[in-house]
């Protein structure tokens, strides 16, 4: 007597337990590769944004330098105006008394029958024309003008007579001598500018 199995019906459910485990692997596969990835993005996402942070942070630092550097500079350029005036007031409150000085020794050692035309000046030297009865008259003007405290020894530069007349009519150079206040002052100070006086 032989007996018969049918192994079909447990052949299929084999094979479908099988197909079932292979899908649930690729499905556990898939989420698994899809966690990660999504983990990684996460990951590479958050970097991303503290290195935009920090670069946000360094260009604010950046900024703020260069608004200190501006900053320095626009106080070191005005230190350096401050510095420019104070020397300029230092030397005209030196010069003015030494110039009224000077004036007054003009007026004082003009010799009787001269009188001044023009008078410039340009730093210590001073330019002088004039008109005088006579060369004899030009020639003492000169003395008194050496023998005054606050000017150097004069240069006569011309003598000519005046168009129908006798009077004389000369210029001349003289520099000014400097005061011990004003000497002190007188590598610091600007320049002055010319000046000029005719009557």
């Amino acid at each position: 007597m032989t007996i018969e199995i049918n192994l079909l019906a447990w052949r299929d459910r084999a094979r479908e337990r099988r197909s079932r485990r292979f899908h649930a692997a690729l499905i556990l596969v898939a989420a698994i590769g899809l966690g990660s990835g999504a983990s990684m993005t996460f990951f590479y996402q958050q970097r991303l944004e503290v290195q935009q942070q920090r670069n946000a942070h360094v260009e604010a630092q950046a900024a703020q330098l260069e608004r200190d550097i501006r900053s320095l500079s626009e106080y070191e350029a005005a230190r350096a105006q401050m510095l420019e005036q104070i020397e300029v007031f230092g030397r005209l409150r030196v010069g003015r008394p030494q110039t009224v000085h000077v004036f007054n020794q003009l007026v004082e050692s003009l010799e009787e029958g001269v009188h001044y035309t023009r008078l410039s000046r340009q730093g210590d030297s001073l330019h002088l024309r004039g008109l005088a009865d006579s060369n004899r008259q030009v020639f003492d003007q000169l003395r008194a003008l050496a023998a005054a405290s606050a000017l150097d020894v004069p240069v006569l530069s011309e003598v000519e007579s005046e168009d129908g007349a006798a009077r004389r009519r000369f210029s001349l150079s003289v520099n000014q001598r400097m005061s011990e206040g004003a000497e002190q002052h007188d590598d610091t100070a600007p320049e002055p500018g010319a000046e000029e006086v005719s009557s």
